[in-house]
């Protein structure tokens, strides 16, 4: 066993190149897993410099100084950024704030609705299901209620922090920004001159999950934005709220629109019952998620993604396990880097071929 082990590790980490590989991976997920909580506002920041590069790089080439076009780009994200925290978050917020107090009565109607369903489809539905499934529910929502209360009351002693972040990363993506090329060097003065396998890997990952994690953001605006226009002409209660909820279904493939359609459904039902302007708003959220799936999602990464739709499904799962909805997000860039680096990967032949005849 030991002998084997050992011809193994001969086999694939006799290459100088591999080791190094390995050890910049081993580092990097090192300092994501004992760093993250720590340095959060730091990776938040190389994140969002990454994104907003792509920018940076499109003004360059059309020969405006690298200086300048820091400077508009940067002008954009945080003229967003402050958008966000001045006029987004307070109506989330109020909307929040009175989808919660109406929660109750939502429930005590769906509920009403759903105790009817033995009556309607005895040969489906049976009292002890229903009885069953409304006890979940009733469990389910007084969880969340507590947890609500636990994170308010943890927003509230963390104010001060918050204020904190919401002030350092904008300086620090503008430094990064700014003076990427001195960070970049002396980055690279931490590794080997002679890296030439870990610059491979890192080639194609820069060409995916660049292309990947824009075209993400892009997709999800579209998709909130399209959302709110029409949740707000259909006159449907908490457009905003719900809109940002279809625009981070996209996240998740699939299985993201389906858990959306709930609360959609039930806040459409509960305002309007089953009238034709319920039929309108669920129609054209399946409008919505039919054109995201078919048209914008295959335009915006028809030539950026080339996995298997099992390896994005069980990427999903395995990092969205780990690290939450973002591990859910950054799964299919994740793939991504795991595609490259066994595609970099040594192969090593086998010394000495047998052929059929004999050695």
């Amino acid at each position: 066993m030991i002998r084997y082990v050992r011809n193994w590790f001969d086999r694939h980490f006799s290459n100088p190149q591999v080791v190094i590989l390995a050890l910049v991976l081993s580092f990097g997920l090192l300092f994501v897993i004992l760093a993250s909580r720590l340095l959060a506002p730091l990776i938040a920041s190389i994140i969002i410099a990454y994104l907003l590069e792509g920018g940076i790089r499109a003004l360059v080439r059309y020969r405006l100084p690298r200086p300048v076009a820091v400077i508009l780009v940067f002008s954009c994200f945080l003229s967003m950024f402050v958008a966000m925290i001045l006029l987004l978050l307070p109506l989330l917020a109020g909307q929040l704030t009175q989808f919660a107090r109406e929660l109750p009565a939502i429930v005590t109607k769906t509920q009403a609705v759903m105790l009817q369903l033995p009556e309607l489809y005895p040969q489906v539905f049976s009292e002890d299901q229903v009885n069953e499934l409304l006890n979940t529910i009733r469990q389910n929502l007084t969880s969340l209620g507590q947890q609500l209360l636990l994170f308010s009351l943890a927003s509230a002693m963390q104010l001060m922090t918050i204020v904190v972040y919401l002030f350092l990363v904008p300086l620090l993506v503008f430094f990064m920004l700014w003076d990427k090329d001195r960070i970049v060097a002396w980055f690279l003065l931490f590794l080997p001159p002679n890296r030439s396998l870990v610059n491979s890997v890192w080639v194609d990952v820069n060409a995916g999950i660049g292309n990947y994690v824009r075209g993400k953001f892009i997709e999800i605006l579209i998709v909130w934005v399209a959302s709110f226009i029409v949740f707000t002409a259909l006159q449907l209660p908490y457009a905003m709220l719900l809109s940002l909820a279809t625009g981070l279904s996209v996240i998740v493939p699939y299985v993201g629109a389906a858990v959306v359609t709930v609360p959609v459904a039930a806040v459409a039902y509960f305002g309007f019952g089953f009238t034709a302007e319920f039929g309108y708003i669920i129609l054209a959220y399946g409008i919505i998620q039919f054109i995201d799936g078919n048209l914008l999602a295959p335009l915006l990464f028809s030539e950026v993604v080339d996995l298997h739709p099992v390896a994005v499904i069980t990427a999903i799962l395995f990092f969205g396990g780990i690290w939450g909805l973002w591990g859910v997000f950054f799964a299919i860039p994740l793939a991504t880097l795991i595609a490259a680096v066994l595609k970099a990967w040594p192969v090593i032949e086998e010394e000495r071929k047998f052929d059929i005849g004999g050695p």
